[in-house]
């Protein structure tokens, strides 16, 4: 996919979300889904060459899936050195972003030892969620400096936001044909929260709240006030 198309398919969420169908449904278990969600934050995440994904089981941070050597080492370099995008997202709501890890920054220890091994330059992580619980969460890193901006990470939400309701789904015992057929439901919720987001400008768990908050006191189920709150806007726009 060119830059300027996966440019394209970030601003439109409908497109993101169908690039991740199109992938999860050559998944057959859960672990076929985790790398396939690392394979969509390569494809369709402006200048990520690596990605991960990390979840804490007990007092254990374990990569579940990586789209590469270097992306596995990435982390393998966080547990050691205790820091890092991806454990900072962990215990952090908002996203970590470094867009150039050469200059002074808040994972020195880590960027030393990630600069001078690998050729990446710029890393983000973000927190995902299981029944509203720190659960794990998305590493994302780039070999060029700079290309990682607040407008990439923003775009980046929508993945995370499906990654979160990926790894939920799957801890329930739900397996992958089962999340396929909820896919719709899910596509349609992840529009409405990066709706919220920039309606609102709130953050991704804080758009969550107000469609669980609207859902309960309206007593209609979140998928369906999510396909609610995508017509209202769209009849804004025409």
């Amino acid at each position: 996919m060119e830059m300027a198309e996966r440019d394209q398919a970030l601003t439109e969420p409908k497109a993101v979300f169908a690039a991740l169908a199109e992938i999860l449904y050559s998944a057959a278990d859960s672990a076929e889904v985790y790398s396939a969600i690392c394979s969509a934050a390569v494809e369709l995440i402006p200048g990520c060459d690596h990605a991960s994904l990390m979840l804490r089981r007990g007092n254990t941070n374990v990569t579940v899936a990586a789209s590469d050597e270097i992306a596995e080492y990435a982390d393998d370099l966080e547990r050691a050195t205790g820091e890092g995008p991806c454990i900072d997202a962990l215990d952090t709501e908002a996203p970590q972003l470094e867009s150039d890890l050469r200059t002074p920054n808040q994972w020195p220890e880590f960027a030393r030892k990630v600069v001078a091994d690998t050729p990446i330059r710029g890393s983000m992580g973000f927190r995902l969620m299981v029944d509203r619980q720190k659960f794990g969460a998305l590493n994302l890193f780039s070999d060029t400096p700079g290309a990682f901006t607040e407008t990439v990470a923003d775009h980046a939400i929508m993945l995370a936001s499906f990654a979160s309701v990926a790894v939920t789904a799957l801890t329930r015992g739900e397996d992958a044909d089962s999340l396929r057929r909820g896919l719709a439901s899910s596509r349609e919720i992840g529009q409405a929260v990066g709706l919220l987001m920039a309606l609102h400008r709130v953050s991704d768990d804080e758009a969550f709240d107000i469609l669980v908050r609207t859902s309960q006191n309206m007593n209609v189920k979140i998928a369906e006030l999510a396909r609610k709150v995508i017509v209202q806007h769209r009849s804004t726009l025409d």
